[in-house]
């Protein structure tokens, strides 16, 4: 079955970096988009990045645009988040996420926490 899994997350002070992962299996990985949410708590669940199947296209949020470097690599099977110049609202959790159309279903990663924090 699909499988997403996420890692990279962790503690950072404002202005730094990090770079997340995301690990697919079970579906054939570049045919899909994929895409980045984040989670906050007491926020509704925010869409962050997404990516086209091949990594021609890109999207960002407004809060990240500038920031976020969302990439992939489908040899790897593997989706990236780069994170600059963190700051403390973007403290969250991460998920990644693959939407399946064709069966109007989505799966989804168990997210990684970021927190930014002096």
């Amino acid at each position: 079955q699909v499988q997403l899994v996420e890692s990279g997350g962790g503690f950072v002070q404002p202005g730094g970096s990090l770079r997340l992962s995301c690990a697919g299996s079970g579906f054939t990985f570049r045919l899909y988009a994929m895409r980045w949410y984040r989670q906050a708590p007491g926020k509704e669940r925010e869409l962050v990045a997404r990516i086209s199947s091949t990594g021609g296209t890109t999207n960002y949020a407004d809060s990240v645009e500038g920031r976020f470097t969302i990439s992939r690599d489908n040899t790897k099977n593997t989706v990236y988040l780069q994170m600059n110049s963190l700051k403390p609202e973007d403290t969250a959790v991460y998920i990644c996420n693959v939407p399946f159309a064709a069966t109007m279903t989505n799966s989804w990663g168990q997210g990684t926490q970021v927190t930014v924090s002096s």
